[in-house]
């Protein structure tokens, strides 16, 4: 049995077809992989800071986050969000807990190293992965907010990508990442190419040269800090397309695959 995370971006989970979710529940019925879903839910929570007139900024990817931020980002993420990807997965015939970070101290957090600007946003300093070991082990598949905690129970906004990053560090699971596009995608003759496989070093460059930016950047540094700590493989692969998750589980070539260096599986 081998773990997989699976992490689906909040802009993407609105336009997941029905047989992603049937896919993750052949997944964990297959005895072969169990998977763990951590979602995002950034758009919603844009949408629904917009509608209460709350300012809400990026600073390289990661949303600037105070007091008033922070509870509705955990309003949405651990109880909108994580409870429809919840029902998602039993309309499909699976079973399913899903939990915030929060819960168990499943993610122990502490201040990111740019508080002052950032607020209330975490860096993962543990994953309680017994509380996920416990959910799997009742025949469910775990669904995961990002939200964090300290030990003095004060709450962070955690960045999706990162968290998911931080569990398959845990776990030594697999890492893949649902996108609404095919991977990473580079301009080559006039048009978008998809990248098959992409290094540390390329990745540098892409950040450098902004054909990777905003959202895509804390995902390729998580994707980079979990091959570090021995995480087996990190993916980026398309959601939308048939198939795409039992795909990549079948070992076909799928999306973009991340490597610390050229040459090296």
């Amino acid at each position: 049995m081998k773990y997989i995370v699976i992490k689906c971006g909040g802009s993407v989970l609105d336009n997941l077809p029905r047989s992603f979710y049937e896919d993750i529940v052949s997944l964990h019925e297959s005895g072969e992989w169990t998977p763990i879903i951590v979602h995002g839910g950034g758009p919603l929570i844009t949408s629904l800071l917009k509608n209460l007139n709350v300012d809400t900024t990026f600073v390289n990817g990661l949303r600037v986050t105070n007091h008033e931020v922070l509870d509705i980002v955990e309003m949405v993420l651990s109880g909108s969000v994580n409870k429809q990807v919840v029902r998602n997965i039993i309309e499909v015939g699976g079973k399913a807990i899903g939990i915030s970070g929060v819960d168990g101290s499943l993610l122990q957090a502490e201040p990111t190293e740019n508080a002052d600007t950032l607020g209330f946003v975490g860096e993962v300093i543990g994953v309680n992965h017994e509380v996920i070991e416990g959910i799997i082990a009742q025949g469910n598949v775990p669904v995961i907010s990002p939200v964090g905690i300290d030990a003095g129970g004060q709450r962070y906004n955690i960045n999706g990508d990162i968290a998911a990053s931080a569990i398959a560090k845990a776990l030594g699971a697999n890492l893949c990442f649902i996108s609404d596009i095919p991977g990473i995608l580079v301009e080559k003759n006039g048009a978008k190419t998809k990248l098959d496989k992409v290094s540390k070093a390329t990745i540098e460059e892409l950040i450098d040269n902004k054909t990777i930016y905003g959202g895509m950047i804390p995902k390729v540094k998580a994707a980079i800090d979990g091959l570090v700590h021995k995480i087996p493989e990190v993916s980026i692969i398309n959601g939308s397309e048939k198939s795409s998750l039992i795909d990549y589980t079948n070992g076909k070539m799928t999306g973009t695959k991340i490597v610390l260096e050229e040459g090296i599986a």
